[in-house]
């Protein structure tokens, strides 16, 4: 499959398969014992829905497993993060709708990763 863009993260990667004005899809990919900052967006609201493995999301301070086959809809300025706590990739399937999706639209609370 051709993606439109590939980028790496210290947690993974992610491949935008595709963008349109009012939504962007992406197949996001984080690593065994890693997770994304938590963050919010003030311009998007994000729905995911697992397609491989399975891990911990937190949704504005609150945890809960999720699992292959698992969709959550997290709606602007929602704080999250999802961990992958297993010893396999999880991989998830993101669509953002919203007026921006630019990368600068993430505001990240908390990283291990010291990103600001």
């Amino acid at each position: 499959m051709k993606f439109l863009q590939k980028d790496s993260r210290p947690w993974g990667q992610y491949f935008v398969v595709h963008d349109e004005k009012s939504y962007k899809l992406k197949r996001i990919e984080v690593k065994p014992g890693h997770r994304i900052s938590y963050q919010f967006h003030k311009k998007r609201s994000e729905t995911w829905t697992i397609v491989k493995g399975s891990g911990v999301i937190n949704l504005d301070g609150i945890e809960k497993n999720v699992k292959y086959g698992d969709t959550i809809i997290i709606s602007k300025k929602v704080k999250h993060r999802i961990y992958n706590n297993t010893n396999s990739d999880l991989i998830f399937i993101e669509v953002q709708t919203g007026s921006y999706f630019g990368e600068d639209d993430i505001i990240r609370i908390e990283d291990d990763y010291k990103r600001v």
